[in-house]
């Protein structure tokens, strides 16, 4: 059985690297930050680019998966391996050449990011490694490796049950997710390990409630890759109820209704780090009404520099990461951001780098899609005829 080809869609890296962008923004300690810290509501940039990330990754596997569960699963598994390995170049870094810094000058900024690895080296190292001890900055890269490496089973389970039932066992995770289910299990990894690494230092994000985010991700890539968008089944009494309460959570965002419905006063009801249920539906609402404005969206982020920023996402989000660092470097004494001329012309360095490694990475991958292209007829080539096909990662 052949499978047509997807039409790629440029919207989506566009969509990427706005979110990116976005994250970026969040990352550097400017005072751009607090404006780009959830400026839509109870919304990050995190939740999209995991979304959009499992999204693509339904999209582009789920078909494939039917036909060759092996090739999907040993092409997935190196994916996630090498997002490892960036993830592990970045911890070398953070643990030689960062923390060496931060303790030689002083900056607290630096030594707050890297405090349990600088009491216990030994610990936080092996730690790291088997992604139990994930810094602030860097816990992003150890759960998407995890939801990768776990999505070739997530296809299997939904081809034998049913996305309905691994929907359903995804809510119940999440469920458990906002009654301690990671405190239960890192009490288990606690006993088992015997490693004594913090639970606040596993990890902002907990994985058994952000998981729901990942799976939601593929069952709508994988509903997209066959012609059915569920968001197109959304009725328009939904759509103007999603932009209603887009509003209102964007009222208490930013505390348009008094101290008694302000962000405090939600707690963790919406909590970023473990999906709080109004989060959730804060979620749900703007991702409907982001759909039913896709025409308007695509005109306004469908250029330059989103698309290649998009199309290179893991390079820009690590070379990032190396700024935001310098950034805290350049905070002393008790700084929270950098003042406005150092900050504006970090800013702008930070985004004209990240195009240039995304330009690089991307030309790098057209070179070597032509290489892969068959000759012309006629045209002698010294590639052996034995050699297996190798596949693009979108």
């Amino acid at each position: 059985m052949h499978l047509p080809r997807l039409e790629r869609r440029p919207e989506l890296d566009a969509l990427r690297g706005i979110f990116l962008a976005w994250m970026i923004l969040v990352h550097l300690p400017t005072r751009i930050s607090n404006f780009a810290d959830q400026p839509f509501g109870f919304v990050s940039a995190a939740e999209g680019f995991v979304f959009l990330s499992a999204l693509l990754v339904g999209r582009i596997y789920s078909r494939e998966h039917s036909l060759d569960q092996s090739g999907v699963r040993r092409h997935l598994w190196r994916r996630s391996l090498k997002i490892y390995a960036y993830h592990v170049a970045l911890l070398t870094f953070a643990f030689t050449v960062l923390a060496a810094y931060a303790v030689h000058v002083h900056r607290a900024a630096l030594t707050n990011l890297l405090d349990f690895y600088l009491a216990h080296p030994v610990t936080a190292i092996v730690g790291s490694l088997f992604l139990l001890y994930c810094p602030p900055l860097l816990d992003i890269l150890p759960m998407y490796v995890t939801f990768l490496f776990l999505s070739p089973l997530l296809f299997s389970a939904a081809r034998r049950f049913g996305w309905k039932a691994v929907m359903a066992a995804s809510l119940l995770l999440w469920l458990g997710a906002q009654y301690g289910l990671k405190d239960v299990f890192h009490n288990l990894v606690d006993q088992v390990t015997h490693l004594h690494i913090p639970l606040q230092e596993t990890g902002a994000f907990n994985l058994f409630a952000w998981q729901a985010v990942w799976v939601t991700g593929l069952w709508t890539g994988t509903a997209s890759a066959h012609g059915d968008v569920p968001l197109n089944k959304v009725p328009r009494w939904a759509i103007t109820l999603s932009g209603a309460l887009c509003l209102f959570f964007a009222g208490v965002r930013f505390g348009w209704f008094g101290p008694h419905l302000d962000w405090p006063a939600m707690g963790l009801l919406v909590d970023k780090w473990q999906l709080g249920p109004l989060r959730v539906v804060n979620l749900v609402a703007f991702t409907i009404f982001f759909y039913w404005l896709r025409k308007w969206v695509v005109l306004l982020i469908h250029r330059e520099p989103f698309l290649t920023m998009g199309k290179a996402s893991l390079q820009v989000f690590c070379a990032h990461l190396f700024f935001v660092f310098a950034g805290l470097a350049l905070l002393y004494g008790d700084m929270e951001e950098l003042r406005w001329p150092t900050a504006i012309l970090l800013t702008a360095a930070t985004f004209v780098a990240l195009f240039f490694v995304a330009a690089r990475e991307v030309r790098r991958k057209r070179r070597e899609k032509e290489a892969r292209k068959p000759p012309a007829p006629g045209v002698p080539t010294t590639q052996s005829p034995l050699a297996p096909p190798t596949k693009t990662v979108a």
